[in-house]
């Protein structure tokens, strides 16, 4: 068996694809990747093992635009350049991205069985376009089916995560040691990781170093501040202060295993990735959707862990230093709490997403 793997554009869409594509080599299946040269999947798909095909494409944009005049002859294109790469192929699975398009529309032609997956709740513009032809979806979110067409086909499969991510439940409190050496932590106390994604987020950074004076008491209490390269600053700043608290501030963290590892709240993004690493982790969470995202579709993501009982939703236009303030000692100081929204986490997460997504291509598969 024969699959393409299309799309990329990020890491966020490019974790994912490469944790299927594992799965299903591990099962026999030849797997190939097809996305943007400019794209990190150019780089980090290769570096995984996997032959990458190099595919001119441009997004669909709403604003008229030249670009968007001219995006839809660039993907027919794109079209024409992945029908060889496409051609012979056993399945085809677009994962999310405008690079994704015109693979899936090749395989469309070709009668090439596709496999759409949508990383979140709300869909994104391509996949909505996608979802006609696509002989099924794959669904990150539950609420993201009542925003497909009644017609398609679309079956549950959560988001695909790094297998260093997936493990942490069964050896946490190794990590957690690990991640107490190395990232200069101490031991006894509760920590509360803060993460706005890979590339940081300047508001909740702001907040947070304004939030630090309020909980300089605390000496049962650590933060653990994830605050992207150009944004470390802001809150090194205020972590300088002689206080109880204590406050560890990184640009970013390679082995992200760690922070997930070691903390017991989180308060963060509502991005698709960072909501299922923390739920297959089982961390409870104060859940801050970015405001400008595409269609909101973070708050989208943030509103099936607050269901589910995972998570509390603070909005980004109501965030206040004292008002995160009382909501990370309201949670720390509620053990019980913690440990109702943590098996409801844990509940939720779908651990094994990289096998069903990998077995929905195996079942739509040719030959």
């Amino acid at each position: 068996m024969r699959v393409v793997i299309a799309g990329g554009g990020t890491a966020g869409h490019i974790s994912p694809s490469i944790a299927v594509a594992h799965r299903l080599r591990a099962g026999g299946a030849s797997v190939e990747f097809i996305g943007s040269p400019v794209g990190q999947e150019a780089s980090l798909v290769p570096a995984a093992g996997f032959r990458f095909h190099g595919l001119r494409a441009a997004p669909f944009r709403r604003e008229i635009s030249i670009r968007s005049a001219t995006a839809p002859f660039v993907a027919l294109g794109s079209v024409m350049t992945a029908r060889p790469v496409v051609r012979g192929a056993s399945a085809v699975l677009g994962m999310g991205g405008y690079a994704s398009i015109a693979p899936v529309l090749a395989a469309r032609s070709l009668r090439v069985p596709a496999v759409v997956h949508e990383q979140n709740a709300v869909p994104g513009l391509a996949n909505r376009l996608l979802a006609r032809i696509a002989t099924v979806m794959a669904l990150t979110f539950e609420s993201s089916r009542a925003r497909l067409p009644g017609s398609v086909r679309a079956e549950l499969t959560g988001l695909p995560l790094r297998p260093e991510i997936a493990a942490i439940r069964s050896g946490r409190e190794t990590l957690a040691d690990e991640a107490r050496r190395s990232l200069d932590l101490r031991p006894g106390r509760t920590t509360v990781l803060v993460t706005g994604g890979s590339q940081g987020a300047l508001h909740l950074d702001q907040i947070v170093a304004a939030t630090i004076p309020l909980l300089a008491g605390r000496a049962d209490l650590q933060l653990l501040v994830l605050a992207g390269a150009t944004k470390e600053t802001i809150v090194a700043d205020a972590a300088r202060l002689e206080m109880d608290l204590h406050v560890r501030v990184l640009p970013y963290l390679d082995r992200m295993e760690l922070a997930l590892a070691v903390a017991d709240v989180a308060v963060a993004r509502a991005g698709a990735n960072t909501v299922h690493e923390l739920a297959a982790c089982a961390i409870p969470s104060i859940l801050v959707p970015y405001p400008h995202a595409t269609d909101d579709h973070q708050s989208g993501n943030a509103r099936e862990l607050e269901i589910a009982g995972a998570a509390e939703i603070f909005l980004d236009q109501e965030l206040t230093p004292r008002g995160l303030a009382d909501r990370i000692s309201a949670l720390v100081d509620d053990p019980g709490r913690r440990s109702a929204m943590s098996a409801a986490a844990g509940g939720w997460a779908t651990p094994d997403a990289d096998e069903r997504v990998a077995a929905l291509v195996r079942s739509v598969a040719r030959g």
